[in-house]
């Protein structure tokens, strides 16, 4: 039996021992692509008929860690659009890529159409302000990988990991393609603008390899460019949750 198999044969046992009620479910992420390493969790997709058991949950099944993506049927049109609106569409990955587990009621098809769709669509594009500030950011980290000595490293490889973090945001944008965390990020980076994209990961490794930003500024001056430019005097932000809350 190969890890893939062995991975959606313990994920159907999972569903099946632990939620009897669900109305389908899907395996994503490394274990249903077969490129699982020793220490990959199951993504299971789980769609249930009452909304109070939705959530996100970790558990140890058969000795093997588990994420849990607990929906209901009724929920997922507005949850998507809350997953679209942060950018990344988590949980409608893991439905549009994902592989069936069961599905007695045609539930998961239905929902895999609808994510589907959402994937074509996009994320949504920045508003104005949010490119501002975006660029303001990246600009003020920029200005810190710049003056920042090579004797200080710790300070540089920060700074150099939130350039990178920030930049792939406004990379991804840009292009109108999905961004993400962790190992999704240089994934995402790389899959939106292949040229920037690596040169940016190239900078950082350069950073953190030979205490050298110099790679990694010229890619983050190319972004800038593309985008509008540096932005320093001339930034403005209102505090609104502040306002908001009359304190």
């Amino acid at each position: 039996m190969s890890d893939q198999e062995a991975a959606l044969a313990q994920a159907g046992r999972l569903v099946g021992e632990l939620f009897p009620q669900a109305l389908g479910a899907v395996l994503a992420g490394s274990a249903a692509q077969g490129r699982s390493t020793p220490t990959s969790d199951l993504d299971i997709g789980v769609l249930l008929p009452d909304p109070a058991g939705s959530g996100r949950e970790v558990i140890r099944h058969e000795g093997r860690l588990a994420e849990l993506f607990l929906n209901s049927v009724g929920e997922l049109p507005k949850f998507f659009d809350w997953d679209r609106a942060r950018r990344r569409a988590t949980v409608v990955f893991v439905y549009a890529q994902g592989v069936t587990l069961t599905d007695p009621y045609g539930h998961v098809a239905r929902t895999r159409q609808l994510a589907e769709e959402v994937v074509a669509q996009g994320p949504p594009a920045l508003t104005a302000e949010q490119w501002r500030h975006g660029r303001y950011v990246l600009t003020c980290y920029f200005d810190d990988l710049v003056d920042t000595p090579r004797t200080s490293r710790h300070e540089q490889l920060v700074i150099a990991d939130h350039v990178v973090r920030e930049a792939a945001g406004l990379v991804t944008a840009h292009h109108g393609a999905w961004t993400g965390i962790g190992k999704w990020l240089p994934r995402r980076l790389v899959a939106a603008d292949p040229d920037l994209g690596t040169a940016l990961l190239d900078g950082y490794q350069a950073v953190a390899e030979r205490a050298d930003p110099t790679p990694l500024t010229v890619a983050v001056r190319e972004l800038l460019d593309l985008i509008g430019g540096p932005l320093r005097e001339g930034y403005s932000h209102r505090w609104q949750a502040y306002e908001a809350s009359g304190t």
